[in-house]
């Protein structure tokens, strides 16, 4: 900092102004100041200055997601991150991979380092573990899925009525073999999926087929191993709800090894890239992940400057976005 002072012709004071963003400086200086830090590739210290600082705040914050390579995950990371740098704020992201000891080895170890804020996405069932980070001044906000045993901000999907919709749009088109592929029974939102599947399916007096329901799919290679036993029965569905986006990719590939892509309808909850330009493009019921991340890091950024503020679930809603798989008819049609 002397440095740049000395090339800068300021003094040691206004550099620090002009580092921590002060008010009261004039823009010639702020020039001066910045031209000199560029020239001397000054960095300044911000371990050190955080220490400094009255509100003992760092300006970061730690993102616990599912798995940063997931589709829906990267969308949510981007969505938090353009929030945070508006606010001059760095985001930390890490990868739980749906293990509870590892969400809660991440939180600790965040928190550890100080950040100001956490984003999660829960796996674990249970949150009170939390009550120490908040208590030390942490805000907390959920995504994709609610806390349980804390009281924390939450922004989630409509994943029950997107299911219905999603459903419903099958049977409209004249389905009443419907087969359900989901992610975890033990995940809240396919749960809530599922549920929204027997409900449209109970609307519309449609009978749910057990042997139709295929759960504990997680990834796309369970997902072509699970459409392959569908295609495989005596009396197969003529159309396949897929309630994650891995899943539904992996429907995709197993309808087109067995050449039944134009003859069985899909329709996948969550978007993903190219869905748009398969043959036939997917009829997806499409999440907002990036509007989600954006929504909860403006209520981080909220709770940080009112801790007492009420608490709240906010919805973000899902769109059906008909492409063409999910508008085939059954062959007896």
């Amino acid at each position: 900092m002397r440095d740049v002072a000395a090339l800068a012709g300021v003094s040691l004071k206004t550099v620090s102004r002009v580092v921590n963003r002060e008010d009261g400086v004039s823009d010639d200086l702020v020039a001066k100041v910045e031209r000199a830090a560029a020239q001397l590739d000054y960095r300044p210290n911000l371990t050190a200055s955080n220490l400094r600082r009255s509100d003992r705040k760092t300006a970061t914050w730690g993102l616990l997601l599912e798995d940063v390579a997931n589709p829906y995950s990267s969308a949510v990371h981007r969505g938090v991150e353009e929030v945070a740098r508006e606010l001059g704020v760095a985001v930390f992201a890490a990868s739980m991979d749906e293990d509870p000891e590892r969400e809660r080895e991440l939180v600790s170890t965040f928190s550890s380092r100080r950040v100001d804020a956490l984003i999660i996405a829960p796996t674990a069932t249970e949150h009170a573990y939390l009550a120490n980070e908040v208590r030390n001044g942490i805000a907390v906000v959920f995504v994709d899925r609610p806390p349980f045993g804390i009281d924390a901000d939450c922004v989630v999907t409509d994943n029950r009525e997107g299911a219905v919709a999603a459903t419903r749009h099958l049977i409209d088109h004249g389905h009443r073999r419907i087969a359900f592929v989901g992610d975890f029974a033990s995940i809240v939102t396919a749960n809530e999926r599922y549920q929204g599947y027997v409900d449209a399916m109970a609307i519309a007096g449609v009978q749910v087929h057990p042997e139709l329901v295929m759960r504990d799919v997680h990834d796309a290679a369970q997902a072509v191993a699970s459409v392959r036993a569908l295609l495989a029965q005596s009396n197969p569905p003529s159309a396949i709800f897929t309630a994650q986006n891995l899943i539904t990719m992996g429907a995709v590939e197993a309808l087109r090894d067995a050449g039944a892509q134009h003859q069985v309808a899909l329709v996948g909850f969550d978007d993903f890239a190219m869905a748009n330009l398969l043959d036939p493009a997917v009829t997806v019921v499409a999440q907002d992940p990036r509007a989600i991340g954006r929504l909860a890091a403006t209520l981080v950024n909220e709770r940080l400057a009112s801790a007492s503020a009420p608490v709240g679930v906010h919805v973000v809603t899902s769109v059906l976005i008909p492409r063409g798989s999910g508008e085939i008819t059954p062959a007896s049609n």
